[in-house]
């Protein structure tokens, strides 16, 4: 059992499972089957319970159980297997091989240096056949030239090609080493976090890709020159290096020197990366701490020094329990995506402040995790807006509210419905398209649909965003710019979109009941400043009637708040219609 467990482990460690197709490996596997004349070859690694096949030739399928496959066999003995007829060989008459009609195998074993079987080269064939000596000498040949191109594959995977520096597969091997070499020492591992995501966003936008791997080979040196020859930094993320701190330093003293180092550098370097450098350190015990383990808390210690704008921080277990809550809340939402109980839309009513109609309402995103019941959106939807699925996000949102409008038309609710889209459905060249079959699907009108955005999401790509923008508007959805006055945008591009719809931040309404005289100025600023350039104002977070009254006298046309009604359950809100439109007294608002 401790040697087939050596043997994944040694198979795991190379990282070849699942992963693409190869050229370098399917050529020598063309080459077996044109030098044994056979319709099938393939490199065949023998996981715990499969072959899973790095390259195949005749083959559709890319892994086999691996239970009666003849290159378990191989890899397990670490011998050469030939098989003249599958199905006169008592191990392998009634394997799954010869119930496909297979009768020849020949497999080569595909050894590492410390003597593990990873799997075979191997030719099979449908009818029963010998081999001679020269075909076996060219097979075994073949797996040498198979096992030379994984060690150099392999290799190559120890060192980042732009930094020239090892890589975190070879920190987590020398983590793990250092702990059996000498059990329960404590050290920091020190990781420094050369740039924050917005300034690689936008140096890459108006650069292009270089721009990375310029800030990268610079922040090398540097560290090189730093720590000097004797120590070792590593390349652990795009813009990530990591090293040890010299054994027997202690942890706040070592943080005031990295501080006062990191300093220094910038008083004195020509890098561009060091002004916004934020460096973490994570104690660890050799042996006993995970080497993933330990990573994880120094990268945590880096974002928290980025959070609180210090140089330097040390891992906190607390801030580590907030970042693996975050994590944890992260996968759980991915789950529940693929559900249909968790995820749901309440729907916030938006009224005419003239009138006192209600005219729609906004669409807002709830979670109810089987366990952990209600989740803020306050927690889940900003650790969401920093990943890859705010994208698939959007796209849940969206198919729901369009369905809600298409119910709304059959009930005879004549109402709009606006959703909250992200920066980055603006930079998918498909996006309004894929809107349009939204709609399509639903049989709802376009005008019934709104879109909001706020400034800085159509900044982050601006002029792909004005292309999706533009479409989106010329099909007749309607687009409002959301919390207005938070961006940083230009009003001459703002002037650009073809946004009709402008809402002010609440932050901005919530002021107005204080009634200082300078937030009321400036939120009749914002108003006339959007009607000059032909906006109508919705006016978000209002909570009491004097709110209310005061922004209709300032000429805002709409608003929504808790005065008016806190979000509804979507099947609760054509009720609360009923009871709104019913009122006599239009300023009477339940």
């Amino acid at each position: 059992m401790r040697s087939e467990q050596a043997r994944l482990h040694a198979l795991h460690q190379l990282r070849l499972l699942d992963t693409p197709p190869s050229e370098s490996f399917d050529r020598i596997t063309r080459m077996a089957a044109q030098i044994f004349d056979l319709p099938i070859a393939a490199i065949s690694l023998t996981d715990s319970d499969r072959q899973w096949f790095k390259s195949r030739v005749g083959v559709t399928h890319n892994s086999i159980p691996r239970a009666g496959a003849p290159c378990a066999q191989v890899a397990e003995l670490t011998e050469t297997l030939v098989i003249s007829d599958l199905t006169e060989d008592p191990d392998y008459a009634t394997s799954p091989l010869a119930a496909r009609g297979m009768r020849f195998y020949a497999g080569v074993p595909l050894i590492t240096p410390a003597g593990h079987g990873l799997g075979a080269l191997c030719v099979l064939g449908t009818a029963p056949r010998t081999v001679t000596g020269p075909e076996m000498r060219a097979l075994t040949d073949l797996a040498s030239m198979v096992m030379a191109q994984i060690e150099l594959q392999h290799a190559f995977g120890r060192v980042d090609a732009i930094s020239g520096l090892p890589n975190r597969k070879q920190l987590i091997e020398d983590l793990d080493d250092l702990g059996r070499e000498a059990p329960g020492r404590r050290r920091l591992l020190v990781l420094v976090d050369i740039a924050r995501d917005d300034q690689l966003n936008q140096g890459r936008r108006v650069m292009g890709p270089a721009f990375i791997d310029d800030i990268v080979s610079e922040a090398a040196r540097t560290l090189h020159l730093t720590l000097g020859k004797d120590r070792t930094a590593y390349h652990v993320g795009t813009t990530q290096f990591a090293f040890l701190a010299p054994a027997g330093v202690e942890d706040q003293p070592y943080v005031l020197f990295l501080g006062s180092r990191l300093n220094a550098i910038r008083s004195t370097a020509r890098a561009r990366f060091v002004m916004t450098a934020a460096i973490g350190v994570a104690p660890f015990v050799g042996g006993q701490t995970r080497a993933q383990d330990a990573l994880r808390a120094a990268f945590g210690a880096a974002q928290d020094a980025r959070l609180a704008n210090v140089p330097v921080c040390l891992h906190s277990a607390a801030n580590d329990g907030a970042q693996a809550r975050r994590f944890e809340l992260l996968h759980a939402f991915e789950a529940a995506l693929s559900t249909t109980n968790q995820l749901r839309l309440v729907i916030q009513p938006r009224i005419d402040l003239v009138s006192g109609r209600c005219l729609g309402g906004e669409a807002l995103l709830r979670w109810c995790h089987p366990t952990l019941g209600e989740v803020s959106p306050n927690e889940f939807i900003p650790i969401v807006e920093r990943t890859a699925i705010v994208r698939q996000v959007t796209y849940w949102v969206l198919d729901a509210a369009i369905a809600q409008l298409a119910l709304w038309a059959k009930a005879g609710i004549d109402l709009d419905l606006s959703v909250n889209i992200s920066a980055s459905n603006l930079e998918e060249v498909d996006f309004a398209a894929r809107v349009q079959l939204l709609l399509l699907k639903y049989r709802v009108r376009p005008d019934r649909l709104e879109l909001e955005l706020t400034e800085s999401a159509v900044m982050e790509n601006a002029e792909l965003a004005l292309v999706q923008l533009e479409e989106l508007a010329e099909h007749g959805v309607r687009l409002a710019i959301d919390d207005f006055g938070t961006g940083y945008s230009s009003l001459a591009y703002l002037q650009r979109l073809p946004a009709k719809i402008v809402k002010i931040d609440k932050s901005f309404v919530h002021a107005l009941a204080e009634g200082a005289q300078c937030d009321c100025m400036l939120v009749r600023s914002m108003i006339g400043l959007s009607h000059g350039l032909g906006y109508r104002v919705v006016a978000e977070g209002v909570e009491t009637q004097a709110t209310a009254d005061l922004l209709l006298e300032m000429g805002c046309e709409e608003a929504q708040g808790y005065f008016f009604a806190r979000p509804l359950e979507a099947e609760d809100f054509p009720a609360w219609l009923d009871v709104y439109e019913a009122r006599d007294d239009t300023s009477e608002v339940a």
